[in-house]
């Protein structure tokens, strides 16, 4: 899976297992307070990795900016 727009019906299981890791590792790492899950998805939002990955952001108080 390059990226979310190649998630379908067959691999949706896949991507479901790690919406439910997901809570587990950013409770793991301490955050407690909140945290933002990011994945960059094509040229325009700068993916560099060609492979679906998601980015768990915390430990601090974020702007509700997201640009």
């Amino acid at each position: 899976v390059a990226s979310m727009d190649e998630i379908n019906a067959e691999n949706s299981k896949y991507i479901a297992h790690i919406f439910e890791c997901v809570p587990k590792i950013a409770a793991a790492e301490g955050l407690v307070n909140g945290y933002r899950l990011i994945s960059n998805c094509g040229a325009d939002a700068c993916q560099s990795v060609k492979h679906l990955h998601f980015h768990i952001m915390g430990g601090l108080a974020m702007s509700g900016l997201m640009a």
